[in-house]
């Protein structure tokens, strides 16, 4: 597999791709449109192996094109195969002009929309729009996009589903839920983030034989899709000549009165993320009893700036927000935090501080992570929660810029970015960590990440993995709707082991 396969794209850098493929390469954009064909054939056949009648929805140019090559490509394989198009198909141009010449002559009808409603299908096709919507669809393709949604049969869609932004992963309008999609030549970043999951289904990616060196230009600013299989590339085995002071000390930082658990889950992340020892600076109201059931964690009680100042002369890794509050105790302990030389991963009510701070000139620093849920992150841009989710990369991006900052932008497809336009999405986690102290528990993976000598964006980058990858773990073995946040610390040594570390 070439080495564009776990990167992801916008729309237009895989249409750059695609040209530099036929024009640098020299591949006949045909050529590519059968190979394209050949893998939807490939995985439909895989996937739904006792599916023996199609329905294939085809529209205007190089989507619906790939459409007519499955088509054909299908009666071969004997599969009885109903194509419909939205649009004349003799109008159609270049590539997927000849692909319906070659449907045609080999004996290929095409039905008129609209079709009748039935269930007779086995498996439904959508090649209706491909990656270049960028405005709400309307018309008779609405239409058909909720007729295929309507059918009971499953959906595969060809490149991605029709009426998904390709590079935002919104729904524009309306648009296909597929329980598959094939993909072709780059990852569009759309079908990790925001919608794109829940209409994308199983995703398949085949690259179409292009050489890698096609993509170099696109490459230079495309994003990653993060993989359990660059873990231990980032993340090296640990030597037996090692000691607790050689994997960091985090310091965490909140837990006002009547919100111990928050700190709690946080410093027991840590631990189980490789941090060598983990102190919790919180409230004197629990301090004594917060380590009762985990005497690994070590406690101080902090009632004022002078017991943190005290404590912090020490090196740490900080980690700020968690169960921290919005008082004047909260506001001292937090302003001391960011303006240590500490590196710092700020979450929760650290962030709510960092924006009532930031109104009028935002605080930039170096060496410090920001971990935004989509309504934190729109109070550090002063924005609407809509804004942020309207373009989760984008916003990913500007929080970075403004605040000079690496950050974590979290829910469906976590998005992680750095001030330098560096950018990655996890396509793991799931529903079920919605759920009260999830984010403490992320807070904790990352800043024990920090204190083992990982960049910002390592850290952030494989915090965000392998705390997904734990909270899959988790409800697969209790269910979304059972697992609570302590189920994901639960379920971290298990990541840690399968990535052999």
């Amino acid at each position: 597999m070439s080495n564009i396969s776990h990167k992801l794209y916008t729309a237009e850098q895989v249409r750059g791709i695609d040209y530099a493929a036929i024009h640098a390469f020299d591949i006949a954009g045909y050529k590519l449109m059968c190979r394209a064909g050949r893998a939807v054939v490939d995985v439909a056949t895989e996937s739904f192996p006792d599916t023996r009648r199609w329905l294939i929805m085809c529209g205007p140019g190089n989507n619906g094109g790939d459409g007519y090559v499955v088509a054909r490509l299908a009666v071969e394989a004997g599969i009885d195969v109903t194509v419909c198009s939205l649009v004349d198909p003799r109008q159609l141009k270049g590539d997927a002009a000849i692909a319906y010449s070659d449907w045609q002559a080999g004996g290929g009808e095409v039905a008129n929309w609209p079709l009748p409603v039935n269930n007779t299908y086995d498996l439904a096709l959508d090649a209706l729009l491909g990656t270049g919507i960028d405005r709400e669809v309307r018309g008779e393709f609405r239409g058909a996009i909720a007729f295929l949604n309507q059918l009971t049969c499953p959906k595969l869609a060809i490149d991605i589903p029709s009426g998904l932004n390709a590079d935002t992963g919104c729904v524009m309008g309306c648009a296909v839920r597929a329980h598959n999609t094939v993909t072709f030549v780059g990852r569009k970043r759309g079908m990790y983030t925001a919608d794109g999951p829940d209409h994308c289904g199983l995703i398949s990616f085949d690259g179409l034989a292009i050489p890698a060196e096609a993509a170099t230009e696109q490459s230079e600013s495309a994003g990653k899709l993060l993989t359990m299989e660059s873990l231990p590339e980032t993340l090296k085995r640990r030597v037996r000549n090692s000691h607790k002071g050689s994997f960091g000390h985090v310091l965490a930082v909140g837990g006002i009165s009547g919100m111990s658990g928050a700190i709690r889950l946080c410093g027991e992340a840590a631990l189980r993320s490789g941090a060598g020892r983990v102190t919790l600076a919180t409230d004197p109201a629990h301090a004594g009893m917060i380590n009762l059931g985990r005497p690994e964690l070590m406690v101080k009680a902090i009632g004022g700036e002078v017991e943190l100042l005290t404590v912090l002369a020490r090196d740490f890794v900080l980690a700020v927000g968690p169960g921290l509050g919005e008082t004047d105790w909260s506001g001292s302990l937090f302003k001391i935090c960011i303006e240590s030389d500490a590196a710092l991963v700020v979450d929760a009510d650290g962030l709510n501080l960092l924006a009532q701070q930031s109104l009028d000139e935002p605080i930039y620093r170096d060496h410090w992570i920001l971990t935004p849920h989509p309504a934190e992150a729109a109070r550090l841009l002063n924005c609407k929660v809509a804004d942020i989710q309207r373009d989760r990369v984008s916003a990913a991006k500007a929080i970075a810029k403004r605040y000079g900052a690496c950050v974590v932008l979290k829910g469906c497809g976590t998005v992680v970015a750095d001030v330098s336009g560096e950018y990655a999405i996890c396509p793991a986690g799931n529903p079920g960590m919605a759920t009260a102290g999830s984010g403490d528990v992320l807070t904790g993976v990352i800043a024990a990440l920090l204190g083992q000598v990982l960049s910002c964006y390592d850290a952030a980058c494989i915090g965000a993995l392998v705390h997904a990858q734990a909270g899959d773990r988790a409800a697969a073995g209790l269910s979304e709707t059972g697992m609570i946040a302590g189920d994901i610390i639960d379920a971290l040594p298990g990541v840690w082991k399968a990535a052999g570390l």
